[in-house]
C-alpha cells in the first residue's frame, strides 16, 4: 500500500464527505482512515472534521489546514518544476479548469503544441462552470482557469481576456444563413436552445431579453454545448454559443452568424489564476502561450 500524505487523506474525506466513502477511494478500510483522522486531531489539539448524522464535514481549523497543505503542495510542484528546468528539461503537471467552450478545438490545439515542445509536461483539464472554476483556482485544484463572463471572485488574478461575441448557429440550408449578421428578433421566428443559467452565453442573453420586446420560443435548453452546436442540423432550430468553442470554417451542416451587439453585448473570456501566487514553470509558460493564443485569434 502506497504511503499516504494528510493532504491525501484529508483531502479524500473533505471531498467524499463521509469517511467511508473516502477509504473505498484510498484502497483503505474506514476504521484504518478514521484512526488516521483521530490520531491529527490529537496531534493538533483540534477536531479537523464536524461528525455529523450522515458523514463529515470540514472544522474550522480543517479548513485552516486544508488550505495550507494545498498551498504547500502546490508550491512543491513549482519546486519541481524550477529543478527540472534548471537541467534544461521542462517537466510538471498544467491542472486546468475551464468551460465547456475551450475543449472541442482551442484547448486541444494548444495542449497539442505545448506537448510536442515539452513532452515532459502533464495535463490535467477538468470542466468546470464560472464558479466552478474560479473555487478550484481557490482550492489550488487548478493552476489556471479559463471561463467566460464574468470574473467575481476577488481572489482571482485575470492574466489575459479576449472578447466574444455571441454567435447563432444554425443549419448551413437556415433561412438565416446568408447574412453576414442576425438580429436578436429575426431569431425570434424560429425555435431556440439555449445552455442552461449557469453558463455565460445564457447569462448575457437573458440580460438582453430584459432589456427589449423580444420573445424567444426557446423548445430545448442543454448542460452540453456541443450537444447545443450539433443539434441544428435536425431542424430549423437556432441555439447561442462563442467562437472560441466554434470552428473557424463551417462543419458537419451547421455554420454561425455574429448576433448584432445592439441587440446581445459581446462578453469576454478570462485567463486566470490564483491572486499572490506564483505558478510552477510549467503552467506559468503554458498561461503565457495562451495569452498569446488569445491575442492573435481575437484581438
Amino acid at each position: 500500500m502506497r504511503l499516504l500524505t494528510p493532504l491525501q487523506f484529508i483531502d479524500a474525506v473533505a471531498r467524499a464527505g463521509s469517511i467511508r466513502k473516502a477509504a473505498e477511494g484510498l484502497a483503505l478500510t474506514s476504521t484504518a482512515l478514521n484512526r488516521r483522522v483521530l490520531a491529527l486531531e490529537e496531534e493538533l489539539g483540534v477536531p479537523i472534521f464536524e461528525r455529523l448524522p450522515r458523514g463529515v464535514r470540514l472544522s474550522t481549523a480543517g479548513e485552516l489546514l486544508i488550505h495550507h497543505l494545498r498551498t504547500q503542495a502546490a508550491e512543491l510542484e513549482k519546486l519541481k518544476s524550477q529543478i527540472a528546468d534548471l537541467a534544461g528539461e521542462r517537466r510538471g503537471h498544467v491542472a486546468i479548469a475551464c468551460s465547456q467552450a475551450f475543449l472541442p478545438f482551442f484547448l486541444p490545439d494548444q495542449i497539442g503544441g505545448y506537448r510536442r515542445e515539452h513532452p515532459g509536461v502533464t495535463f490535467g483539464v477538468r470542466v468546470r462552470d464560472r464558479e466552478a472554476a474560479e473555487a478550484a483556482l481557490v482550492s489550488h485544484d487548478a493552476d489556471l482557469a479559463l471561463i467566460f463572463e464574468p470574473v467575481r471572485l476577488s481572489e482571482v488574478q485575470i492574466l489575459g481576456s479576449a472578447r466574444q461575441v455571441i454567435h447563432a448557429v444554425m443549419a448551413e440550408d437556415h433561412p438565416l444563413a446568408g447574412r453576414a449578421a442576425v438580429r436578436l428578433r429575426d431569431c425570434a421566428a424560429y425555435p431556440i436552445g439555449l445552455p442552461t443559467a449557469q453558463y455565460g452565453v445564457r447569462h448575457l442573453i437573458d440580460l438582453a431579453l430584459v432589456k427589449s420586446s423580444v420573445h424567444l420560443r426557446v423548445v430545448l435548453d442543454s448542460d452540453h454545448f456541443e450537444f447545443l452546436r450539433r443539434y441544428p442540423v435536425q431542424e430549423h432550430l437556432i441555439s447561442f454559443q462563442i467562437p472560441i468553442g466554434l470552428p473557424e470554417t463551417g462543419a458537419e451542416g451547421v455554420v454561425s452568424r455574429p448576433v448584432d451587439t445592439r441587440d446581445v453585448p459581446e462578453g469576454r473570456l478570462y485567463l486566470c489564476q490564483l491572486r499572490g501566487r506564483t505558478l510552477p514553470v510549467a503552467a506559468a509558460k503554458f498561461a503565457a502561450q495562451l495569452g498569446r493564443a488569445l491575442d492573435a485569434r481575437f484581438a
